[in-house]
């Protein structure tokens, strides 16, 4: 069917969809014409809409749509291409610049169909020939991101239909009354001291649909102006959102009852209309009962609306009810046949209500689908409290701070209840059917329900334990925070759970031997992560066990950990008393603020490591260094953040080990990634030789050295491929290097911590590649001067 469409419409209808189309190809009889383009161009581009400007006749054009992205030298183009536009039905098209529009956009007045979007962060204004177009019916400025000023005419578009765009073009305009074709309008807000914003202007639009939002209530002084509104002839409006300023206190304010909508309508929203009396259509017999929703905020009503009238309703929302104190059949309006379709029920801001009360059989449970408390502090009690069984297809529950709701039931109650969250001082709970994250909650839960959760967050709980885990099937990360008595029960071979592969345990006081044994439950384990296990000693076993036998283990990751290794012997590869923790699979290795790691002996095996970290182990040296772990590595980061500034770099002398064991000239040292702690490190020619095809990343954290040499300058010319540049602590280096401007391949140029450096480099600056420049914790001259340059080139930030 599409084909045939095309092959139909070919004479009259094309789409240009590529840079090298062929002008000849687009017959001159064509009518509608569609442009997807991209900010990429050649002179073959513009040689070709030169021709279509001559092959069609551009004045017979009806439609005309370009997307995309271009800029000021594709807006010429077209510009000139479409010069004799004059009778355009349909137009779309995107503005980046004022000057983006055709040239006679002023003079297509026949438009019917007009879009005009724009980039966000720019400030430009709507064209004020919109205002001519007579015969619009249809307007989109659903992706006009600027300025939101219309054209102060631009109620003259009396045929207009259609107007897509934010709430904030629709309150915009002046004597809406006018546009009386028209079919939506998101929000009216009534200012007095400006003319064409009265209420009354409302009651000109017969054919408003959609949703409708008032706003500024508070300035309406009487029923009959209210009335002006005419808001019960407007049939086809669905949605309504009736707003009072938050100061509004009338007491004999009867504006409500003036607001009457049609009886059609099936949203509706009262907004702080204070202490002003229920109206007579909501609050005796009600003329909107087809509402599906219901919102009602900052009222003080005596009675509510009698419920039971609104059979139709499945959404109700309760904020900051003055003087509600119990909600349920028998209190505020509702009795046993209210509520029979209810899906979602809200009470926020609700500082009096004591109690939700129901009857165990209602029928009303059964069919809730969402129920959000928030702000309540003294709600003590709700029907799901004592029967959440009735509550069968639940499966969004929201408590947020309601301290006294404390009791619930084993959570999830059900599978169904795939989102929840509960929220108090000191606690948390929350699963949204994936993801289940429990810290300092107390209350029961129901494992068996959690069959869908892949991801789990323990903290600071006392009540669970690693065996609550094992029929968990579908979980495949379990973090678990400051719960040591998760483990404080007895791990045998009866608690394995073989679907975990992501574990990370974070601020545990645990002992090697539980640590062990904990392990022993993770037989699939992939990756592991310690954190602030500050006690924490990995106990050294010669027969396997412990990390070594975790035989998928890819990759390590140890945080200030400062007691880790402690019990490791330190030796030279192969030696009698060298034993090596890891086991062969391991591909990344993190260890960052670990003292007591002391040798490179422990990675003696690991000769498949990919991604190599070590970062502020002070106590680290090359002792029992096997270079053999280098060759398969990507990224390499291996640095101190010392303030002895006597103390040798590790890195220095690690990259200096593979360079005298020639593995660097074998061309199996092929980094993508460095981060080291010494120029002299990495700034030689033979290394850089070696990088120039494969090193995009390079970090330098040299707190030493105060200047280039001219070797370590001629050297960093050779890194060819490098994209990212970092300087950072450097605390002593005084200047970057001169010959940066070089450096044609580098896109983001890092500057952090690098307090003597006064300047950005002279005469030619910086590469004209870099599309990134970021300076952090700087010298205030150097901040300054980066600032220029963003201000300059806006293609940079810092």
């Amino acid at each position: 069917m599409h084909e045939l469409s095309l092959n139909v419409s070919s004479q009259e209808c094309a789409n240009i969809s590529t840079l090298s189309f062929n002008a000849s190809d687009i017959p001159r009889s064509i009518q509608h014409l569609s442009i997807t383009i991209q900010n990429i161009y050649d002179e073959g581009f513009v040689e070709e809409m030169g021709i279509l400007k001559s092959t069609i006749d551009v004045g017979n054009l009806r439609t005309l749509m370009i997307f995309g992205y271009h800029d000021a030298r594709i807006s010429n183009i077209f510009k000139d291409t479409f010069e004799e536009l004059k009778g355009l039905r349909v137009l779309f098209i995107p503005m980046y610049t004022p000057k983006s529009l055709p040239n006679r956009f002023s003079n297509l007045i026949h438009l019917q169909h007009l879009k005009i979007s724009s980039p966000y962060s720019k400030h430009m204004t709507l064209p004020r020939a919109l205002s001519r177009f007579y015969h619009l019916k249809f307007l989109d400025l659903e992706h006009w991101c600027c300025s939101a000023n219309l054209p102060k005419d631009i109620s003259r578009l009396v045929n207009l239909r259609h107007f897509h765009s934010s709430k904030e073009l629709h309150s915009c305009i002046p004597e809406v009354g006018r546009m009386k074709c028209l079919h939506e309008l998101k929000e009216f807000i009534i200012k007095k001291e400006h003319v064409g914003f009265e209420l009354r202007e409302l009651g000109e639009l017969r054919e408003l649909g959609g949703k409708l939002s008032i706003c500024n209530l508070e300035t309406v002084a009487s029923k009959g102006e209210a009335s002006d509104a005419k808001l019960k002839n407007k049939r086809n409006l669905k949605g309504l959102r009736l707003v009072w300023g938050t100061e509004h206190q009338t007491i004999d304010d009867d504006v409500l009852d003036g607001l009457r909508p049609h009886p059609n309508l099936r949203v509706l929203g009262i907004i702080n209309a204070g202490v002003a009396p229920c109206p007579s259509w909501l609050c005796g017999d009600i003329i909107t009962k087809r509402l599906v929703s219901f919102h009602l905020e900052g009222v003080s009503w005596g009675t509510l609306p009698p419920f039971e009238q609104l059979s139709h309703l499945t959404s109700l929302s309760l904020k900051n009810i003055a003087g509600m104190r119990v909600f349920g059949p028998g209190f505020s309006g509702v009795t046993e046949k209210s509520f029979m379709h209810l899906k979602t029920v809200v009470f926020q801001d609700m500082p009096e209500l004591v109690e939700w009360v129901g009857e165990p059989n209602s029928q009303l449970f059964s069919r809730l689908e969402s129920i959000s408390f928030g702000d309540c502090p003294l709600l003590c009690s709700f029907p799901f409290l004592e029967c959440s069984g009735r509550f069968s297809n639940l499966c969004a529950l929201v408590i947020h701070n309601c301290p006294e709701l404390s009791q619930l039931p084993p959570m999830p109650h059900t599978s169904a209840l795939t989102h929840m969250s509960v929220r108090n001082a000191g606690s948390f709970l929350s699963y949204d059917g994936n993801k289940f994250t429990i810290e300092g909650y107390n209350g029961a839960l129901a494992f068996h329900n959690m069959d869908k959760v892949q991801v789990m967050q323990i903290g600071n709980v006392s009540h669970i334990s690693l065996s609550d885990l094992r029929n968990l099937n579908s979980l495949r990360n379990l973090d678990v925070k400051k719960c040591e008595s998760m483990f404080s029960s007895e791990l045998d071979d009866s608690v394995s759970l073989h679907s975990v592969q992501f574990l990370d345990l974070k601020e545990l006081c645990i002992t090697g031997d539980v640590f062990s044994k904990l392990l022993k439950c993770f037989p699939s384990l992939c990756h592991l992560t310690i954190e602030g296990c500050k006690s924490l000693v990995l106990l050294p076993v010669e027969d396997g066990g412990g990390l070594s036998d975790l035989r998928m283990l890819q990759s390590f990751n140890v945080l200030s950990c400062n007691k880790m290794f402690s019990r490791w012997p330190m030796g030279e590869v192969g030696g009698a008393h060298t034993i090596k923790p890891f086991p062969h699979s391991l591909w990344k290795i993190n260890i960052c603020t670990d003292s007591s790691i002391k040798s490179m002996a422990l990675f003696s095996n690991l000769t498949s490591l990919t991604y190599l970290y070590l970062i502020s182990c002070e106590e680290l040296t090359m002792d029992g260094f096997n270079p053999l772990i280098t060759v398969n590595l990507k990224g390499l980061c291996i640095f101190n953040l010392s303030i002895d500034k006597q103390r040798f770099s590790i890195g220095a002398d690690l990259v200096s080990e593979v360079a005298s064991a020639r593995l660097i000239h074998d061309g199996s040292f092929e980094l993508e990634s460095l981060r080291v702690d010494s120029f002299s490190a990495v700034l030689v020619a033979p290394i850089c030789n070696h990088l120039a095809g494969t090193l995009h990343t390079l970090a330098l954290y040299d707190q030493q050295a105060e200047t280039f040499t001219e070797e370590q300058e001629q050297a960093l010319q050779l890194l060819t491929s490098l994209h990212h540049l970092k300087f950072c602590q450097c605390t002593s280096l005084q200047s970057l290097p001169q010959g940066l401007h070089r450096l044609s391949s580098i896109t983001e140029l890092v500057i952090s911590g690098c307090h003597k450096i006064r300047s950005l480099p002279p005469k030619e600056g910086l590469p004209t590649s870099l599309q990134k420049l970021e300076v952090t914790y700087c010298s205030p001259e150097l901040i300054e001067q980066a600032d220029k340059l963003k201000r300059g080139q806006h293609i940079f930030r810092h």
